[in-house]
């Protein structure tokens, strides 16, 4: 058996492993969830936004039972997509550099149908929290509206990667921070596309920064957050 194929039998169910009991070990506080409770109460499908750095936790942030991620057609995205398929997720297979194309349409049909999608609009190799404008595309096409998600945790390590991976540490404190949803009109023209990806960049960086904030104690000026208890 070739070492690649070795890696794709052993790895997705050891990472799996791994994040469980990591997160078992966690006190994980869930912030600013009010409108996204509105929107599963409605029944309305919705894109969940996060940067590629926040991925290791993310399968604790969804709160349904199964979402369409879109993960890379490479190598390193194989072994996303079968980790991620311990969960319960499906995987839409493309990016934004690779299958790009096929994998809008799958989420576009998936978001039609009343499933929602999960985007890490940086990835799958940056730039780093520039988002890319197909997030933006299968929100105006599915008509659903994205809402972003941040996640810090301390004590943590972030590796040396293109995207600044999140790796909390055992027993610390995480945090997981919603923020607004965002809406792309169906007959959006181009500026108005460049300006909803803007907003996402920035909704996103706002809820990384205050998940850091919150995770490490620093004080913040958030105005009044909400809390979903795990």
């Amino acid at each position: 058996m070739s070492p690649r194929r070795m890696g794709m039998l052993v790895v997705p169910p050891l990472a799996s492993l791994f994040i469980r009991a990591l997160r078992r070990t966690m006190r994980i506080r869930f912030v600013g969830g009010e409108a996204l409770d509105g929107l599963r109460r409605s029944g309305r499908p919705y894109i969940h936004a996060f940067w590629h750095g926040h991925l290791l936790m993310m399968p604790y942030s969804y709160p349904g039972r199964r979402i369409g991620i879109l993960i890379s057609s490479h190598g390193d995205g194989e072994l996303i997509a079968r980790t991620m398929s311990r969960f319960g997720h499906e995987t839409i297979r493309g990016s934004t550099t690779r299958g790009g194309a096929s994998a809008l349409r799958q989420a576009v049909r998936m978001l039609r149908a009343g499933g929602d999608v999960a985007f890490t609009p940086d990835g799958p190799k940056g730039p780093r929290h520039v988002v890319q404008p197909g997030v933006i595309e299968a929100a105006r096409l599915g008509g659903a509206p994205i809402v972003p998600v941040g996640f810090s945790a301390s004590p943590r390590r972030v590796l040396g990667s293109w995207d600044g991976f999140i790796v909390p540490y055992p027993f610390s404190r995480g945090v997981f921070v919603y923020g607004a949803p965002l809406t792309v009109p169906s007959r959006a023209g181009e500026a108005e596309l460049e300006r909803a990806r803007r907003e996402l960049e920035a909704a996103l960086a706002r809820t990384a920064l205050e998940a850091e904030a919150l995770a490490s104690g620093r004080p913040i000026d958030a105005g009044e957050t909400g809390e979903r208890h795990a």
